[in-house]
This record gives C-alpha cells, sequence and structure tokens, in this order.
C-alpha cells in the first residue's frame, strides 16, 4: 500500500514537471516567434510610413518608446497611436519593434 501512494506521488510530481515544461517551452517559442519587421510592415507602416519617417522620434528614449506602443498615445491632433499591449503586443515585443523602427532611420 506504502509502495502504491510512493508511485501515485512520484506520478504526479512528475507531470507538474512536465506541465511546467511544456508551459515554459510554449512561452519560449511564442517569443521567438515574434517578427518585428512583419508586424511592423502590418501594423505600422500605414501611420509611420516604409522607413519609419512618419511621426516616429527616434531620439526619445527607448523606455518611453516601448511604452508608447504599449499604451498608445493622443497626440495633439489624430491619428491617436493605439495602445498595442490590448492587442497582444508584450513588453519585449514592444522593444523589439522600437529597435526596427530604429532600424529603418539609419
Amino acid at each position: 500500500m506504502k509502495t502504491v501512494k510512493v508511485m501515485t506521488l512520484a506520478t504526479m510530481v512528475a507531470m507538474l514537471v512536465a506541465g511546467f515544461t511544456l508551459i515554459s517551452a510554449a512561452a519560449r517559442a511564442n517569443q521567438e516567434q515574434f517578427d518585428a519587421a512583419a508586424t511592423f510592415k502590418a501594423k505600422c507602416v500605414a501611420c509611420h510610413g516604409a522607413a519609419a519617417e512618419k511621426k516616429f522620434d527616434a531620439t526619445i528614449p527607448d523606455a518611453d518608446l516601448v511604452q508608447i506602443v504599449l499604451k498608445g498615445k493622443k497626440p495633439e491632433k489624430p491619428p491617436n497611436m493605439p495602445a498595442y499591449e490590448e492587442k497582444g503586443i508584450n513588453e519585449e515585443q514592444a522593444k523589439a519593434l522600437v529597435a526596427h523602427m530604429k532600424s529603418l532611420k539609419k
């Protein structure tokens, strides 16, 4: 009886470890699959231009630009910069977008 309890407990622990490993791997894979260039072309180029030449000030600190991507910005006149955090962009992805946009400006 004691052996059955130990085996059951060992099986449950192994299942938990496997579950955490799979969740962690899926999160890393999702992050690795993010393509800043493709996202820029799909979501940003219409307002910012192909070379990020419109409505993008590369002199603003990266941390501030990341927050603008995530939280949006309402300028003096429209169009407004939408908040992409609520559309599924996370901080690491926003950093990648900012870096990509800065690379286009060179």
